[in-house]
């Protein structure tokens, strides 16, 4: 499927009459709120035990979503660093809904927690499956951190039953965007250097971690706009962009802060168990490296075939790639490559739709 553009007309009628595009791209936005709506699950108990332990409980709660689908396989989704969940996956909601319910969880806007992020995805997952569903875990950069870490806390997992696990440019430790300093082979990546600043703020001088941040907030705003740069944008794509800086600019300084302290303590699988034994699908850029730092962990060990069944012993690794040479498919581009990820996807879905599902561990 060829990416969407606009046709030259459309074009014209961009420059010549912003307001029109505006209210075109409100209508597509509004759409996507009547389908994406606020979602409770019935079991809360993970969620009431980790209230009790964390600071702040109400400002690091994520922000849980259900778009319906048509089938029984429901589908997670889990973002990176930004944009929100229920903006990353936009072409590929209509996709995913074929085979159920697409749940999304976004990130709180003023702190985060790794313990309420694995206490409310475990409650998520059980509550589906008391419905008789076993969800598709779908975790992106950094969301796909997240999700080897819930892995991790067996008794937030035991007794869960989960159809397969997508990871999309997987981040799974710190490694991977930022090297120790002095490591400069290959060129300094944009985000390293960003991540590496805020890793090094005192947290003590809040003025050191806020100028950080704010620097880091023009630098995703600086990636998403380099991603749209000379590509014919859909309607779609003009609302999605809205929403997206939307996202950059209201979330505080504090909550990115703690975003960037989760990724700190991110552990890469050493390969000594399985993380997850069911069906797995990595998805890599073939333009990670431009993202990924030379040497980074997961890139190693997901390209080696042993590692790789050691960690997901049901794994299987597909690299993305453009038709287009001028165009190679970048870190976790699938709001702009979503022509290149989606029939990956679909094959993948196809096939395990009708396989027995697994528990967690």
């Amino acid at each position: 499927m060829p990416p969407a553009v606009i046709p030259s007309f459309v074009e014209n009628v961009i420059r010549r009459y912003p307001a029109v595009v505006s209210a075109a791209s409100a209508a597509t936005g509004l759409l996507r709120k009547m389908s994406i709506k606020p979602y409770q699950p019935s079991v809360r108990r993970r969620e009431a035990a980790a209230r009790e332990r964390v600071s702040s409980p109400h400002a690091v709660r994520c922000h849980l979503f259900r778009e319906k689908g048509a089938g029984a396989m429901p589908t997670i989704v889990i973002a990176g660093f930004v944009p929100d969940a229920t903006e990353v996956v936009e072409f590929q909601r209509g996709l995913l809904r074929n085979y159920g319910s697409i749940y999304y969880l976004n990130y709180p806007r003023n702190g985060f927690s790794p313990e309420m992020f694995s206490a409310q995805l475990g409650d998520l997952v059980e509550s589906l499956n008391r419905r008789g569903e076993s969800p598709v875990l779908f975790g992106i950069s950094f969301g796909a951190g997240l999700l080897a870490g819930f892995h991790r806390e067996r008794e937030t997992v035991e007794g869960l039953r989960i159809r397969g696990m997508v990871m999309v440019s997987p981040v799974l430790c710190t490694g991977d965007l930022v090297r120790p300093d002095g490591e400069r082979t290959g060129g300094v990546r944009i985000l390293e250097s960003n991540l590496r600043r805020i890793l090094k703020a005192d947290p003590a001088g809040g003025d050191d971690v806020t100028r950080q941040m704010e620097r880091a907030r023009r630098c995703f705003q600086s990636l998403f706009e380099a991603g749209a740069e000379n590509r014919a944008l859909s309607r779609r794509h003009l609302a999605i962009r809205g929403k997206i800086m939307e996202v950059i600019g209201t979330t505080s300084c504090r909550g990115g802060y703690e975003r960037v302290l989760a990724l700190k303590d991110f552990v890469m699988p050493d390969g000594s168990r399985p993380l997850f034994e069911g069906p797995h699908l990595t998805l890599l850029a073939e333009a990670e490296d431009v993202m990924l730092v030379p040497g980074s962990p997961v890139l190693a060990a997901l390209r080696n075939p042993q590692t790789l069944r050691r960690v997901f012993p049901g794994g299987t690794v597909r690299t993305v790639t453009s038709p287009d040479p001028g165009d190679a498919v970048a870190h976790a581009s699938l709001i702009f490559h979503h022509h290149c990820y989606n029939p990956l996807l679909k094959n993948w879905y196809d096939d395990i739709a009708g396989m027995r599902m697994v528990r967690a561990v």
